[in-house]
């Protein structure tokens, strides 16, 4: 599976690109990198509604004509501007749940994870887990933004301790990190979330 990145905006947002065929969250500039390398994707898919993950969503799904997919409880943030930024609205095609997707030729599984946002997902694709702004190497998204609650943030890592394989993380920011490394340093942070 060719995974290409390239971190956007001032927030140097990851816009990962899936064998040429599936966008994730494509932020601030993220249609010239798309546009680059892409001839026919088939769906952009946003791992939460945070402006720097979901701002060039409009643009991609007019200029390609496919499917916006998201979180059904972050859904609210692509028509609405919980902070201010006035990134470029549009509507999903596609509500998400926790559960296994077919797009296209993949097997998409979808495990939902809130706390940094009410509908923060990881995406996970072959051997390869996508995880938003839930978990940096070395650190997990804040939870004093609108609409993010530390309590949940706390049950999605209890959650995530559970997982018994591992797998390559690919961050909303930052470097990559995998499941049995972050599972060694989340439950420090349990205690902060109390």
């Amino acid at each position: 599976m060719e995974i290409l990145v390239k971190a956007c905006g001032e927030f140097y947002t990851n816009c990962y690109i899936i064998d040429r065929k599936i966008i994730i969250d494509p932020g601030v500039g993220a249609f010239e990198f798309v546009k680059e390398y892409v001839k026919n994707p088939i769906a952009v898919i946003n791992t939460h509604g945070h402006f720097d993950h979901i701002w060039d969503n409009k643009k991609i799904k007019e200029y390609f004509g496919i499917p916006i997919y998201i979180h059904k409880d972050d859904a609210f943030m692509l028509s609405e501007d919980p902070f201010g930024y006035n990134p470029p609205k549009v509507k999903a095609d596609f509500l998400l749940d926790e559960g296994v997707y077919n797009i296209g030729e993949y097997e998409i599984k979808i495990r939902h994870f809130p706390g940094h946002t009410p509908g923060s997902i990881i995406i996970e694709i072959n051997e390869e887990m996508f995880s938003g702004d839930f978990i940096f190497d070395g650190s997990i998204g804040r939870v004093d933004f609108p609409y993010s609650n530390p309590k949940q943030m706390k049950n999605s890592i209890l959650k995530f301790l559970q997982i018994s394989y591992d797998k390559r993380i690919l961050p909303g920011h930052g470097a990559a990190t995998t499941i049995k490394k972050a599972q060694k340093f989340l439950p420090m942070w349990l205690e902060y979330l109390d």
